[in-house]
């Protein structure tokens, strides 16, 4: 496989990390608007023979084709701000290569709506793109449809839940990853599914409950946009599909106050002659997520909460996999949330390498088969567990 990473932030870094040693990867091509960090990255990985650094402007269409071309890619990896997505999917189209990102676009029940009304034509043209495939959504995802295929008859509920202990020293405010997927994360309408009502919009925040996280301990979490809401429903016949996060109090309200103010808002306005953006002036004064491992401490965690029916009897399992900065650091020098969410993108290329999952169109990671996936994950050391909750 010829890989095209586009984006070198902590995940595109960590993808780049974990996958540059895989026996089926051929080449592989670093790229970022900022040339500089593309080759920072490229020094931590040793300057492999088999690895190339280039510069690509993602919000021009003919940046990412010219570059795709030129070294000859066979695959696109979506690594920057879903912003981007739409270009660059559509690039990997024109190009004639298969596409993965780990966010979908759009809001709420919207999310994604471009890549699946062009699914027709990517399988007509034999090419396969794999959306939400990062960690959540992603592995949570495959978690799901391993639940489907293995634990239960039938299912009432899937509640994908994210908590964490990780606390950033000298940081009281300070996202583990890019502020502009986290403003359109909680500032966007939340979504749930239901099978008898579809898709419906609640209050960002709201929905409140208390999870008992393994080794972290009980967490309220809230519901906020995410993908999995739109992705596990049209793969995964169920009643319910949730989506709850531990945010806690501060990072709540600094939300609330960012989108009262306006800051979140991408329109440029005149700051004493100068066009600007107000998120662009937030991003410039937040810590960058990928230098904020070393200041970090504690633990994420990450997983499907399944309800149903097995054997006529109720049941509930979490399937999760929790990660530990420390841990973390001491493997690839990078932060937990980073490299968590980057070990399962690059599992899914080495099956879709191997022709494992593989078929023409626009799919979730749901759509496939989940065995092999979670057979792999023990030897990227990035092991999952099954807890049986009361049911």
């Amino acid at each position: 496989m010829n890989l095209l990473v586009i984006g070198m932030g902590s995940v595109g870094e960590v993808i780049a990390l974990v996958a540059q040693e895989r026996p089926w990867l051929e080449r592989l091509i670093l790229a970022d608007y900022n040339l500089q960090r593309a080759l920072e990255v490229y020094q931590k990985l040793g300057r492999p023979a088999h690895c190339s650094v280039a510069q690509v402007d993602a919000s021009r269409l003919e940046s990412i084709v010219q570059l795709a071309r030129a070294h000859q890619a066979d695959f696109l990896l979506n690594a920057v701000s879903c912003e981007y997505s739409n270009l660059i999917f559509d690039a990997a189209y024109q190009t004639h290569c298969g596409y993965m990102d780990l966010a979908l676009n759009g809001v709420a029940e919207t999310m994604g709506q471009y890549q699946f009304e062009r699914a027709r034509q990517w399988e007509e043209n034999g090419l396969l793109a794999v959306v939400g495939m990062g960690m959540d959504p992603g592995v949570v995802d495959v978690f799901a449809k391993y639940a489907y295929k293995h634990l239960f008859d039938e299912i009432d509920e899937i509640g994908i839940r994210d908590g964490s202990s990780l606390s950033v020293e000298g940081h009281p405010f300070a996202p583990t990853f890019s502020i502009y997927d986290v403003m359109e994360e909680c500032t966007d309408p939340a979504v749930v599914w239901e099978r008898e009502r579809g898709w419906y919009r609640v209050e960002p925040f709201s929905q409140n409950e208390v999870f008992e996280f393994p080794e972290i301990g009980p967490m309220e979490v809230v519901t906020v946009e995410h993908e999995e809401v739109v992705l596990i429903p049209r793969w995964i016949p169920c009643r319910k599909v949730t989506f709850k996060y531990s945010l806690g109090e501060t990072f709540v309200r600094v939300m609330q106050t960012i989108k009262l103010l306006g800051l979140h808002s991408r329109q440029p306005v005149d700051v004493k002659g100068v066009k600007v953006a107000p998120i662009d002036v937030l991003a410039a004064l937040l810590p960058d997520p990928a230098r904020l491992g070393p200041l970090m401490q504690g633990k994420t965690c990450v997983g499907a909460l399944v309800t149903g029916q097995k054997g006529g009897q109720p049941r509930r399992v979490f399937l999760y996999q929790i990660m530990d900065n420390q841990e973390s650091m001491a493997r690839y020098g990078v932060q937990a949330v980073a490299l968590q969410t980057a070990i399962g993108p690059v599992i899914a290329l080495e099956m879709i390498a191997q022709g494992i999952w593989k078929g023409p169109g626009v799919f979730g990671p749901e759509a496939f088969d989940p065995d092999p996936f979670l057979e792999r994950m023990p030897a990227y050391d990035f092991p999952y567990r099954l807890l049986e909750l009361p049911a």
